[in-house]
């Protein structure tokens, strides 16, 4: 996967970058040899700091701060989010509205802020954080849940849109990874499902997996910059599970 995934010359801009697969991503496209640009409201100075890059620190759900990162990139990875579980009668509604501005609108201002650029060039990739859940339904996650199948609608059409100017789009769908966003919500899970904490990894998390343990971030990264190589060049519209086997059944 890795044999021409070099990226020297190109800029990449990874939301959420700061923490996670985000910041694993930034390590790899540096490792890759990209410039590239890390967006979070925390950790985005040191992130960058690891591979040269650049840190922003904004608030992705204000459309002010989006129009001042940068939009002439190669690259764009919309990986930013947040979780919160809830029944539907107890979800907060401010709640459900911030995710859907962070996971959703946010993307779509970017994605619309970098095209013109990659038109230009008649070269670049956008690459869509999605998730199991972009495809699959949870209980006790609408938020969530619905914004990343808005993802994935936005992503193919952005995908049918940029083929003829030489720009792909995806989304990597990963189930569970070793990340803050799924170890933060094991005390949630436990009180939801009734069950201890220390045994809501096999029995919520990963019940429906093949594969019984938690994907890294590092995996799902390299995943990443194959998408952004030559060789996937007719890779697009595509979701790609990244769930140990999950969607198979």
């Amino acid at each position: 996967m890795t044999s021409d995934s070099s990226l020297a010359g190109r800029t990449a801009l990874v939301t959420g970058g700061g923490s996670g697969i985000g910041l694993a991503c930034v390590r790899a496209f540096g490792a890759a040899g990209a410039k590239v640009h890390v967006v979070d409201v925390a950790g985005a100075e040191a992130a960058a700091a690891e591979v040269g890059g650049q840190a922003h620190v904004v608030d992705l759900t204000d459309p002010a701060a989006l129009a001042t990162l940068p939009a002439d990139v190669d690259v764009l990875v919309n990986n930013a989010g947040v979780q919160h579980v809830a029944p539907l009668p107890e979800f907060p509604a401010e709640r459900f509205a911030f995710i859907q501005s962070l996971m959703v609108t946010a993307p779509f201002l970017l994605i619309r802020q970098c095209l013109p650029a990659m038109y230009a060039r008649g070269w670049g990739r956008i690459v869509n954080m999605s998730s199991v859940h972009g495809v699959r339904a949870s209980p006790y996650k609408a938020a969530y849940v619905t914004a990343k199948h808005a993802l994935e609608g936005l992503s193919k059409v952005a995908a049918l849109e940029g083929a003829e100017h030489g720009v792909t789009s995806n989304c990597v769908n990963p189930g569970y990874v070793r990340t803050p966003l799924v170890t933060g919500q094991l005390a949630a899970q436990a009180a939801e499902h009734g069950v201890p904490p220390e045994e809501v990894l096999e029995q919520v998390l990963l019940r429906r997996a093949a594969i019984k343990r938690l994907i890294e971030p590092s995996d799902v990264a390299e995943l990443v910059v194959w998408l952004c190589g030559e060789s996937a060049g007719h890779v697009t519209g595509a979701s790609l599970p990244v769930d140990g086997g999950w969607t198979a059944g």
